[in-house]
């Protein structure tokens, strides 16, 4: 046994013994969405637990979670713990009390000492903690190389003024400042909504964002129409765009970057989340991480709203209140845990004590970096809207606007279905 993995093995034991007493021959249940390498990432998390503990971890994984999910709810035979796609779904789950509040076993002082608050609120509901997160992917990133910005004397800019002068500096010397690729089969669009997102972020204060989630303000509110617009600036510039926006909508997202490592460079920018290095370093093997490529924040636009960030993560809830999932629970939400799961996947951990070193490289570094010391974190807001709406008309949405079609007849179009998908 490795010395951290010892080290591991003792601390839950600890927290196990003095907290819940010796089990023997106990068992948890846990729902997921994971399979393949996700779910051997769970398995090997949780070996020390079931080592320490002598409690095993029943695991079982599936693709339609949410509907598997709720019927097991509504049958009075949920899971003991549960994987959750996003705080919409605990904000179901808690309204028909059937969450576990964590505070009645759990040390809350020292989950806030370890979790921003932002992490905090998005895993609560009326005040109450019903879930925290074991890690997270970070989308509020432009990724461009290093070498060839020295090159050409770019500097990073700092500020979405900033980012169009250079933008405008890259076009005047005769190339295309961007690469950009929404397709995405019959996902086609998706990455677009991105830019959307990261833009309301930074136009309008994030209670702003969030009423536009839950359609308490409409798609053709002026705050949504100028996210577009802004968008629209980049997105609609024949001259901004690798190929221009004809290239957009045919070039697959995660061939989109390589345009960035090409001799000369056909483009120097590139706007994408943390997984876009597995996709990089695919196509391009040779490449360094931190020396090659690299990224900035997706800078501010509104300088009151600052840099929030966007994306998508890992949450946990309980359903059961057992000493077994008691166990399970504290052992979780630990950095040892956590180190565990982000080391396999490649993710980052919202968790303030997770060793930095534990990240493969000083880039990954970086952008645990930026998450944990958001001061706004947000959720993808198109895996927050009903399905009609947030992987149907605003994918589509995104499409028709790039392909030329009137923004005030798109906007229209998904607010209209958004009417229709929210009633249910």
């Amino acid at each position: 046994m490795s010395r951290k993995i010892l080290v591991l093995f003792l601390g839950v034991l600890f927290v196990v013994s003095t907290a819940t007493g010796v089990f023997a021959e106990k068992s948890v249940s846990v729902l997921g969405i994971w399979g393949g390498a996700e779910k051997d990432a769970f398995v090997k998390m949780v070996e020390p637990f079931e080592a320490a503990t002598g409690i095993k971890v029943n695991f079982t994984g599936t693709r339609d979670l949410p509907a598997v999910l709720t019927t097991r709810v509504a049958a009075g035979n949920p899971p003991d713990i549960s994987h959750l796609p996003n705080p919409g779904q605990l904000e179901e789950f808690a309204k028909v009390g059937a969450l576990v509040d964590l505070a009645t076993f759990m040390d809350i002082k020292k989950v806030k000492s370890d979790y921003a608050k932002t992490w905090l609120d998005l895993a609560s509901y009326k005040g109450k903690l019903y879930g925290f997160f074991i890690s997270a992917d970070l989308k509020s990133l432009v990724w461009y190389n290093p070498k060839t910005f020295a090159r050409a004397g770019y500097k990073v800019p700092k500020t979405w003024g900033e980012l169009i002068t250079l933008s405008d500096k890259i076009v005047a010397e005769g190339k295309a400042p961007w690469a950009v690729g929404f397709e995405s089969g019959a996902a086609s669009g998706w990455p677009g909504t991105d830019w959307i997102e990261d833009i309301m972020l930074r136009t309008a204060p994030p209670e702003v964002y969030d009423k536009w989630v839950r359609h308490e303000i409409p798609w053709t509110d002026p705050q949504v129409k100028r996210a577009f617009e802004l968008f629209g600036k980049i997105a609609l510039n024949e001259e901004y765009v690798y190929g221009g926006t004809t290239a957009e909508l045919t070039i697959n997202f995660g061939d989109a970057p390589n345009a960035l490592f090409t001799t000369p460079p056909n483009a120097y920018m590139h706007r994408q989340a943390t997984f876009i290095k597995s996709f990089i370093l695919k196509a391009n093997p040779d490449l360094v991480a931190g020396v090659d490529f690299s990224f900035f924040p997706f800078p501010p636009i509104d300088a009151e709203y600052g840099t929030p960030a966007l994306g998508a993560a890992d949450l946990f809830s309980m359903f059961n209140d057992t000493p077994e999932a008691r166990a399970l629970m504290r052992y979780l939400i630990t950095p040892g845990a956590q180190e565990i799961w982000v080391v396999e996947l490649g993710k980052l951990s919202a968790n303030r004590r997770l060793n930095p070193n534990a990240y493969p490289d000083e880039l990954t570094r970086k952008a645990a970096e930026i998450l944990v010391g958001a001061k706004t974190f947000r959720f993808d807001g198109s895996d927050l809207m009903p399905a009609a709406v947030g992987s149907g008309t605003f994918w589509s949405g995104i499409l028709d606007y790039v392909g030329g079609e009137d923004l005030n007849t798109v906007l229209e179009a998904i607010e209209a279905s958004a009417v229709d998908a929210y009633k249910g």
